[in-house]
């Protein structure tokens, strides 16, 4: 994304010091995703905005890979695959452990020309074959997570099995470790080139469509646009859906007041084992935990985030909310024929605006592709982000474990502060040391570099990270950076203004329509999402697809970072409640308990006090 010259500019990433005790801290990162001087011409006259949606905090050493894969896949789907005409891909630099992205465009009219060429016959390919290539997709990449989840890391006994002499097996254990550790990183990097296999061709069929909105009705919102696409069964819902569903079973079966009382999962199956109908419908609950708890509390791109299977506390709690609301008379279903009659409202009176057949015809095959490609982009978080990338973090875990038991680390999450290559070398140092009998170096050099990136990782957690850096555009046109992320021309004018603690009115997108007020409840963390109560007001920096149960509890949604068609929007459509996203500074402006008022109509947030 190169930006014109103009006379207001944001920070030079190359005049961006480090935090104190934080000289360093670019060892932790490969050189390539560094701000390097070699690069200091081309870096400077080009735009780049902090991409806190799926990076809020300082990246670790490993976790990087979370960047490096996804926008390696984004950039050969748009530039070497689908020859997307206008988007190549996106480059990204870590500054100061926050990750910031820019992207690249073809300005060219002749080149755009020639690419789509290319482009409309392969992405007519997969709109015409949607159905079939999507069942496929999901055959390929629930294959790939079973066979990252049957991947064994060797332990390295004391001595090998007698099998692999009587069977004349030729290899021992430091060839198996190291071809697991190889499979790991190769099953990332595939599951995340799958991942961009239908994306952006989504994205870019929901683009259409709000293109031949705006050629004919100009005014349009793109809520009214959105909303048309409503309505929809996407796989990110199930996971709540299934609380739903034991919350339902236990009160036919008279449980109840036993499943209310939140706690672990043994404490759950402590309250309601005592009794055949308890233990059955504890056995019910445990059958659907894989794949449905493979949820991540986070977005999934921190090994931090850990899954409901991990921590099931969350959805223990849910279900007995669930129970609690049901007992009081209350409708818990996701209002989805509510939805679905607006949408179908919606579309119809502007079907009827338009002045003849072929208009219409042209109306509905874009609204029609759009709804058929719409669950995708919402459904294949659940797949890669949330089930794979929780058996990825684990299976990593594993490999940390092994390295700690051999004095590597005090720790198996240690492994996570050194970069991917580094864990290479790490292991050929454990194998060479294990076949010779010997002790390896690893424990006596790993333990103060791995102490020191902790305190940076501690440290850079304190810098707030400007929202841009170089010399502001002219104005945003890129569809995605507007869409997804909520990146517009007034937004960056809003960031170059900054928001003053006096602020009272925020503006930001308009999400899902509605106005409702309430008490403010500023949630960072996982912490403060337990402090939720019901009827308050989401305020978040950006929302979480694990969060989804409690779009059933709160008044309103806020976010600082997003567009239309990010989660937060999306699923407070499907939920019927107002949302405004892409505020910029909510959650620094607004106070937990102040109240608020949520216009998502409007795009509007008002403190009241």
């Amino acid at each position: 994304m190169t930006a014109h010259p103009v006379s207001r500019a944001f920070p030079n990433p190359y005049d961006v010091q480090p935090p104190e005790g934080c000289a360093d801290y670019a060892e932790m990162y490969p050189y390539y995703l560094r701000f390097n001087e070699a690069l200091r011409t081309g870096d400077e006259d080009r735009f780049w905005f902090f991409n806190g949606m799926h990076f809020p905090e300082p990246v670790f050493p490993f976790d990087i890979i979370t960047a490096d894969s996804p926008y390696m896949a984004l950039g050969q789907i748009n530039t070497r695959i689908f020859a997307v005409p206008p988007a190549l891909g996106i480059e990204h630099r870590v500054l100061n452990g926050y990750v910031y992205i820019s992207s690249n465009s073809v300005l060219d009219p002749e080149e755009i020309g020639r690419r789509a060429q290319l482009f409309l016959p392969r992405a007519g390919y997969y709109y015409r074959n949607w159905d079939e290539l999507y069942a496929r997709w999901i055959v390929k990449v629930e294959a790939a997570i079973h066979e990252l989840s049957a991947l064994e890391v060797p332990q390295l006994p004391e001595f090998e099995d007698e099998s692999v002499v009587t069977d004349g097996v030729g290899f021992g254990s430091t060839y198996q470790l190291m071809v697991a550790y190889n499979r790991l990183l190769e099953s990332i990097d595939l599951v995340w080139q799958y991942h961009f296999e239908f994306l952006n061709l989504g994205y870019a069929a929901y683009l259409t469509f709000t293109q031949v909105c705006r050629q004919h009705f100009p005014d349009i919102t793109d809520q009214s646009m959105a909303r048309m696409v409503g309505g929809v069964e996407v796989t990110t819902f199930r996971p709540d859906e299934e609380l739903k569903k034991a919350a339902r079973e236990a009160v036919r079966l008279g449980i109840g007041s036993r499943v209310e009382g939140g706690g672990t999962l043994e404490d759950l199956e402590g309250r309601v084992g005592s009794d055949d109908a308890g233990r059955n419908w504890m056995a019910q609950l445990r059958s659907v935990m894989d794949p449905w708890f493979y949820f991540s509390y986070g977005n999934g791109f921190y090994h931090h985030h850990r899954s409901w299977i991990d921590d099931p506390r969350l959805p223990v709690a849910t279900i007995g909310s669930y129970v609690h609301r049901l007992t009081a008379g209350e409708d818990i279903a996701r209002p989805v024929d509510e939805v679905r009659k607006e949408r179908d409202r919606i579309a119809a009176d502007y079907r009827g605006l338009l002045p003849d057949d072929d208009a219409r015809q042209g109306f509905d095959e874009a609204l029609g592709l759009a709804r058929t490609v719409f669950p995708y982009v919402e459904s294949h978080n659940f797949y890669v982000e949330h089930w794979y990338h929780t058996i990825f973090w684990n299976k990593v875990r594993e490999f940390g474990a092994l390295l700690s038991r051999f004095g590597f680390f005090d720790d198996a999450d240690d492994v996570f502060y050194l970069q991917r290559n580094e864990v290479l070398d790490a292991l050929t140092d454990l194998r060479i040391a294990w076949s010779a009998g010997s002790e390896p170096v690893g424990g006596r050099y790993w333990k103060p570099i791995v102490a020191h990136r902790k305190d940076l990782i501690e440290r850079l957690k304190q810098w707030t990270p400007p929202p841009a850096l170089g010399p502001a555009p002219d104005s945003v046109q890129e569809p995605m950076t507007i869409m997804l992320w909520g990146v517009t021309t007034e937004h960056v004018q809003s960031w170059l203004d900054g928001a003053g603690e006096s602020t009272t009115r925020l503006k930001g997108f308009a999400g899902s329509p509605g106005i409702a007020e309430g008490r403010a409840r500023i949630v960072l963390n996982l912490e403060d999402l337990d402090r939720l109560e019901d009827g308050e007001i989401l305020v978040a920096p950006v929302t979480n697809p694990s969060w989804t149960p409690i779009f059933g509890r709160i008044a309103a949604a806020v976010s600082d970072i997003g567009g239309v068609m990010s989660h937060a929007a999306i699923v407070a459509r499907e939920y019927g409640l107002p949302a405004v996203v892409g505020t910029g500074f909510a959650t620094t402006v607004i106070k937990t308990g102040q109240r608020i008022r949520v216009d998502g109509g409007e795009g509007v947030v008002t403190i009241l006090e």
